[in-house]
C-alpha cells in the first residue's frame, strides 16, 4: 500500500493511493499514520479494507506525484524523532574529505522539520551553504528495542519513503560544528509523497536514487552502495536507543551534494527546483523559499 496524508497542513487526513493511484480516505479505519497504525500486522490487515474506502474529490490519478490539486502532506504524522545517518555513501565520504565509518555515523534531527513533498522548503537567513541530499527514509512500525541481531530487524519496518535532508554546511561544519544544528533549520525535511509498506519493497538495498536541481542531476546512487544497509541500521539503532513506531531514519546519501563539488559549489538560492525521486517511492518536487 502506498500511505499518504492529505489536506492543508495541520488538518491532514490519513489515506491511501489504491493500484489505479485513486486517493481513498482512510480516517475511518485509522486516526493518523502514526503509533500503532504503522504496525506491519494492522497495515497487513488495512489492505483488504481498502476498496472499499472512499475516493476523495478533486483527485486526479495522472497527476498523483504532483497532487492532482490535493495536497499531500508528510506520509507520516510528526515523527517522535528523526534518526538521521552520516557519510553511509563510501563515495559521498569522499567527496566530503571524510574516511568510510567503521561504524554509523548517528544524528539527529529535529521532527518539526518534516513537511510535504511539494511545501515550500526555505533557505534560513543569512545563508549561502544550504545544501540538499536525497535519503532513503525508513519508516518503523514495531517498537526496536536490544534486537537480538539484524536479520529481526526488518520486521519491525513498516515501509520506505524518499526523504530530503536539508543541511545548511555553514551551521553543520563551520565555528562549533554541530550536526544537529545544521540539519533542524525548519523545512529541512521534505517527506513523501507517500511510504510504501514494507511488503511491497523486496530489497531495501536496490533502490535506485536521483536529485536534480533546475532539471540538472545532481545525485544519483543506489541503496546498494550503502556502507551499512537498512538491516544493519536498525539492529544498530536498537542497542544505544529504542525506536518507536513512527520514527524515521534518514539513511544517508550518495554523492553529488553541493558540498562535494568544486567552487563555485552549487547552494541552494530561492527560487531553486529540486526534484528528488527513488525507485517505486514517488518524486518530489521542492520550490525553494526565503525564510
Amino acid at each position: 500500500m502506498r500511505l499518504v496524508r492529505f489536506g492543508e497542513p495541520g488538518a491532514e487526513v490519513p489515506g491511501v493511493l489504491d493500484g489505479d493511484g485513486v486517493l481513498r480516505d482512510a480516517s475511518s479505519l485509522v486516526t493518523d499514520w502514526d503509533g500503532a497504525s504503522l504496525a506491519p500486522g494492522r497495515l497487513a490487515a488495512l489492505r483488504a479494507r481498502v476498496a472499499g474506502l472512499p475516493a476523495v474529490d478533486g483527485w486526479d490519478p495522472e497527476h498523483a506525484a504532483s497532487g492532482g490539486g490535493v495536497r499531500l502532506g508528510s506520509p507520516v504524522a510528526r515523527p517522535g524523532k528523526v534518526v538521521c545517518i552520516g557519510v553511509n555513501y563510501a563515495d559521498h565520504a569522499a567527496e566530503s574529505g571524510m574516511e568510510t565509518p567503521a561504524e554509523p555515523v548517528v544524528f539527529m534531527k529535529d521532527p518539526w522539520t518534516v513537511v510535504g513533498h511539494r511545501d515550500t522548503v526555505l533557505v534560513p537567513r543569512g545563508s549561502v551553504k544550504t545544501d540538499y541530499e536525497v535519503e532513503l527514509a525508513v519508516v518503523i512500525g514495531a517498537t526496536a528495542r536490544y534486537l537480538d541481531s539484524p536479520d529481526d530487524a526488518l520486521a519491525c519496518v513498516a515501509g520506505y519513503a524518499t526523504s530530503h535532508d536539508v543541511s545548511e554546511r555553514a551551521l553543520q561544519l563551520e565555528g562549533t560544528g554541530q550536526w544537529d544544528k545544521g540539519k533542524s533549520c525548519e523545512t529541512f525535511n521534505p517527506l513523501g509523497p507517500w511510504v510504501l509498506t514494507a511488503d511491497e519493497v523486496a530489497d531495501p538495498q536496490d533502490l535506485e536514487l536521483r536529485l536534480s536541481v533546475n532539471g540538472a542531476e545532481r545525485q544519483h546512487g543506489s541503496t546498494a552502495q550503502m556502507v551499512f544497509g537498512v538491516a544493519h541500521l536498525v539492529h544498530y539503532l536498537s542497542q544505544i536507543m529504542v525506536l518507536h513506531p513512527g520514527d524515521v531514519i534518514n539513511s544517508g546519501t550518495p554523492a553529488g551534494v553541493a558540498l562535494g563539488h568544486p567552487d563555485p559549489k552549487p547552494y541552494l538560492r530561492e527560487g531553486d527546483v529540486v526534484e528528488c525521486s527513488i525507485t517505486g517511492l514517488g518524486t518530489q518536487r521542492t520550490v525553494m523559499g526565503q525564510a
